[in-house]
């Protein structure tokens, strides 16, 4: 993706200055340093019996200490400001995030050879915009109809650029890619290898069989049918369709070097056709009688956003839920894997030239999206903590919900405000010449939708009937 990180501005300098000068590398020094702080402050806060009593099968709870100092708006009904007093600890909370973010950025864009002090004095408004989208997304009756505050960031930053336009002193804080780069790493800690164990073959078969036909197919008929002239717009459509939303497009587009402009068109129609699946799919499953186990196998391989499928799968109930999140969950596995295949793919085929020598691997190393290391180390780590370490899933769980989990949101929502900052809907225009981007995303998700309900039918009741009936509580 193009930015002007000094990665860009050089002819791509060695590993070691593009450590202390990438974004991709910081995100990683950023992302790392918030989950081990999480962790420890969590291992430090656990009782001094806690290995006794896991050993004897009791069952412990524990906490972070640093959950009251990181927080989001609440829910209201009547009073915005009740997002904020009720409980009291959300404003301290808030505060909280935006004392760590400032801190954290303003550091490593200074390091980075940015600069620090201009970051610094726009980031409190950047911020103050993903506060208010925050509580938009917490009204009570926005709340239950699942209009998450993705949407309302965007929409907020969208109504500044496209009517008094981004102020020149609020840019140097709209660092859309370092926000969501970040938030990635982080979320990495969630994404456990171990819930592979939950649903095991069924949910793989599900997740990784069709995300790699769906993704192949939606590339080849944008290019051979549709014959869109951006290549990269292409591929960014079909990953953000076929892999799981925005976090595939940030991660496509930096190994295929796609536009901002081309991001921002994939994120906002993802996004307006995540909100309308969410409501429609499961209306649709209860209306033909799909049983919980297929419809929420079917919501977790087509809804593109993670907290969109826990949601609609809650609709169905609690064990469409389960399988929803987890199929979710077994998909963003390759998140990691589309970047490094796409970034391997464009080096060697795309703009390769005929004339010169074989790409060196050290070309598709320049190419790879570094934060994805970051995502799957993070991935591999708390699984292994989760798996092996004594009390391990309490003390992930309680790293997660009590800070890292936070922490991300306010990132994705960050990057969601910059997105719509830095979109300008003029610009927009030409890459919706035709509708073809629009064409390409319908006629991908419908295959989607296609291939995803068949694969699950085989999955959950011809294949692994047996196994998936043994699992059912």
């Amino acid at each position: 993706m193009t930015s002007d990180s000094p990665q860009d501005a050089a002819a791509q300098p060695g590993t070691l200055t593009q450590m202390r000068t990438s974004e991709d590398w910081w995100a990683i020094w950023c992302g790392t340093l918030l989950i081990v702080v999480a962790f420890l402050a969590v291992w430090c806060n656990r009782p001094d019996d806690f290995t006794q009593k896991i050993a004897e099968g009791e069952v412990v709870e524990v906490s972070s200490p640093l959950k009251p100092w990181l927080a989001k708006p609440n829910k209201w009904d009547n009073s915005p400001l009740d997002s904020f007093y009720k409980p009291a600890t959300a404003v301290q909370g808030i505060l909280g995030v935006f004392i760590v973010i400032a801190v954290l950025f303003t550091i490593a864009i200074q390091i980075r050879g940015l600069s620090g002090a201009k970051f610094l004095k726009a980031f409190p408004v950047v911020f103050l915009l993903a506060t208010l989208a925050y509580v938009m997304a917490a009204q009570s009756v926005v709340k239950a109809y699942n209009l998450e505050y993705a949407l309302w960031a965007l929409m907020v930053g969208l109504i500044i650029s496209n009517t008094v336009r981004t102020p020149e002193f609020l840019k140097p804080a709209v660092v859309t890619e370092f926000y969501i780069k970040t938030g990635l790493v982080l979320l990495g800690a969630e994404v456990l290898m171990t819930r592979l164990l939950a649903l095991g073959a069924p949910g793989v078969m599900v997740a990784w069989v069709v995300t790699p036909v769906v993704l192949i197919s939606t590339y080849i008929f944008g290019q051979k049918v549709l014959k869109m002239e951006s290549r990269s717009l292409n591929m960014v459509i079909s990953a953000d369709m076929s892999v799981c939303g925005v976090s595939a497009a940030i991660a496509t587009a930096s190994a295929c070097k796609a536009k901002k402009e081309e991001l921002s068109l994939a994120i906002g129609m993802s996004l307006s056709f995540t909100v309308i699946m969410m409501i429609v799919l499961p209306a649709i499953i209860k209306a033909v009688g799909m049983d919980e186990i297929l419809g929420g196998a079917w919501l977790g391989g087509t809804i593109d956003s993670t907290g969109a499928v826990a949601a609609a799968g809650a609709v169905l109930g609690d064990r469409a839920m389960e399988v929803a999140a987890t199929v979710k969950m077994i998909q963003n596995i390759l998140i990691g894997v589309t970047a490094f295949c796409v970034a391997t793919y464009w080096t060697t085929v795309v703009e390769r030239d005929p004339s010169a020598d074989r790409p060196r691997l050290m070309e598709i190393w320049n190419r790879f999206p570094k934060f994805v290391i970051g995502f799957v180390l993070a991935s591999i780590i708390f699984s292994i903590l989760h798996g092996t370490l004594a009390g391990g899933p309490e003390l992930v769980d309680a790293t997660i919900k009590g800070s890292t989990k936070t922490l991300r949101g306010w990132f994705f929502c960050l990057a969601f405000v910059s997105i719509g900052l830095d979109t300008n809907f003029r610009e927009l225009l030409p890459q919706m010449r035709g509708g073809k981007p629009l064409i390409l995303y319908v006629c991908g998700q419908s295959l989607n939708l296609c291939l995803t309900l068949l694969m699950a039918w085989l999955a959950f009741h011809v294949v692994f009937r047996d196994l998936v009936e043994q699992a059912a509580p």
